[in-house]
């Protein structure tokens, strides 16, 4: 599969991040017994996805953590992405699943990311160090 560049205006690139968050308390909050729960927080991570004109490259609802594979644009930060995504899925869930109210939060503060690309750091270096530039 070849990604290609997205155009916006005054940049063109290709932006994509691996992010891993967990609820509060390390819950196993989407068990087999939570299905609806799962369901719906896909739903929610779509919509956020679609009002930002990011696209959703995998995701992963795990029963004590999410993984998800976005790309997005130049516009925000990879702690922009991460907000959105669980701002507005803690907001909802609590809002339509009344149980979730009795933590204090749907998910910890913290996150993991990592980004992704098609050439590595080391080939990167390589290329800029290289004599070339005259």
């Amino acid at each position: 599969m070849k990604n290609s560049y997205r155009h916006f205006n005054h940049a063109v690139g290709l932006a994509t991040v691996h992010l891993v968050w967990i609820p509060c308390r390390r819950k196993k909050l989407f068990g087999n017994k939570n299905e609806d729960l799962k369901l719906r927080c896909i739903e929610i991570f779509n919509s956020v996805a679609q009002d930002k004109k990011w696209i959703i490259k995998a995701l992963e609802i795990a029963p004590d953590h999410i993984h998800l594979l976005v790309e997005y644009d130049p516009f925000h930060s990879i702690s922009q992405v991460v907000k959105a995504f669980k701002g507005r899925s803690s907001r909802f869930l609590r809002q339509e699943f009344p149980h979730l109210l009795k933590l204090p939060s749907l998910w910890t503060n913290s996150y993991m990311f990592d980004t992704t690309g098609k050439v590595s750091t080391a080939k990167i270096m390589a290329y800029i160090n290289a004599p070339h530039h005259g």
